[in-house]
């Protein structure tokens, strides 16, 4: 079996975004590449579809957001956006809440109406909680945040179920850039730029990856042929899992996974919002997407709702998210270094870096790989 038949420059494993922006970006240099993937399709994590009209997006929800004008006008050259903001609203145990936690959340808590009275109702209850000048663990870290009536009914459930584990046994990283506002604001995220594709997100990797200089395989698995790919490609782009790669040689790493559940309903409007979150930890799912909320030229008596249920990752699921605990980060600091004495081939993406990304963080990745693979000629 021989798989470098036209002479190929790069082999791109995965068609992700890291993937489809590397072979964008070497074909425009003139380079060719062969792009495989084994999943049936392209756009990796990104992938959307449409349902009576309505885009569906098939891995949870993805609403792009930078504060670089560099990515957001490089996006812009394959889509058209549409202009949205991100309102999450927290259903605990049927009381609505606001997210991200501001002053319309800290008023449905406990009433209170100044920045003033909801700063000493969270210093009152951190303070009453004891909690430390550094804290050690999730929960500590929350609580110190935003007080402990909003962690017991908007973050301990929620976070229990995305990640398995106690919020006692969880890092307080995880946590500590959790958006925490003194305004009546509801929109999820700060940046500058915010939006969703008219078309869909399938429709960016459809036009990255269309080019006479590339090649795309989708079903077919790199660890079918491992060793005739490394032998027949110059150089290999890699957004796979690092530990396999390298044959788990150190040991596995950890992800959690996440199952997903949709269902078409006759109806224009069912939950009224984009996306709401369920933050006890007796309902099995952690949120709920209303894909037409999303996408304001959805027409017609349909609606899709997809449920995401956070699940134990094993080989036979997809991995998600890293679980970037001690222990994970010091296996994969023992990957990387192998990696950079591995000069055939470039590791990137979440998978490859074990790290989970925003969108525009994997876009920007994937650019300064470009400009460090060429800048060696």
């Amino acid at each position: 079996m021989k798989y470098n038949t036209k002479n190929y420059d790069y082999l791109i494993v995965g068609a992700g975004p890291f993937g489809s922006v590397f072979a964008y970006e070497a074909a425009k240099r003139g380079k060719r590449s062969l792009v495989i993937d084994k999943r049936l399709h392209i756009g990796g994590n990104m992938f959307t579809h449409k349902e009576h009209g309505i885009n569906v997006h098939d891995y949870g929800a993805h609403i792009f957001h930078t504060n670089d004008k560099r990515i957001w006008n490089y996006m812009n050259q394959f889509t058209e956006f549409m202009s949205y903001t991100n309102q999450v609203l927290a259903n605990y145990k049927g009381e609505f809440y606001n997210l991200p936690f501001n002053m319309n959340t800290f008023y449905q808590m406990w009433g209170v109406k100044t920045p003033k009275e909801a700063k000493d109702k969270i210093f009152e209850q951190k303070n009453a909680a004891e909690i430390p000048k550094n804290p050690k663990n999730l929960e500590e870290q929350a609580i110190a945040l935003i007080g402990t009536d909003i962690y017991k009914k908007l973050i301990k459930g929620y976070t229990e179920k995305q990640w398995g584990r106690k919020a006692t046994e969880l890092p307080a990283f995880i946590i500590r850039r959790l958006p925490v506002r003194y305004t009546f604001d509801n929109n999820y995220f700060d940046d500058r730029y915010q939006g969703i594709p008219i078309d869909g997100y399938t429709q960016i990797f459809n036009k990255m990856l269309h080019s006479e200089l590339i090649d795309v395989q989708v079903g077919v698995d790199f660890f079918d042929d491992r060793e005739i790919y490394l032998e027949e490609f110059p150089r290999i782009i890699y957004t796979g899992m690092i530990d396999q790669f390298f044959d788990y040689k150190f040991g596995e790493l950890e992800y959690r996974s996440i199952r997903f559940e949709s269902q078409l309903f006759e109806s224009d409007n069912m939950q009224g919002n984009a996306v709401v979150n369920y933050t006890d930890s007796e309902t099995p799912f952690t949120r709920v997407m209303e894909w037409r909320h999303f996408d304001r030229k959805a027409e017609g008596d349909y609606t899709v709702l997809t449920k995401e249920y956070p699940q134990k990752w094993d080989k036979t699921k997809e991995a998600y998210y890293p679980i970037n605990d001690k222990k994970n980060s010091e296996i994969f600091k023992k990957y990387r270094r192998e990696a950079d004495k591995y000069n055939q081939v470039i590791f990137g993406g979440r998978l490859g870096n074990y790290q989970y990304y925003d969108m525009d963080q994997v876009f920007n990745a994937a650019l300064k790989a470009i400009d460090k693979e060429f800048s060696r000629e």
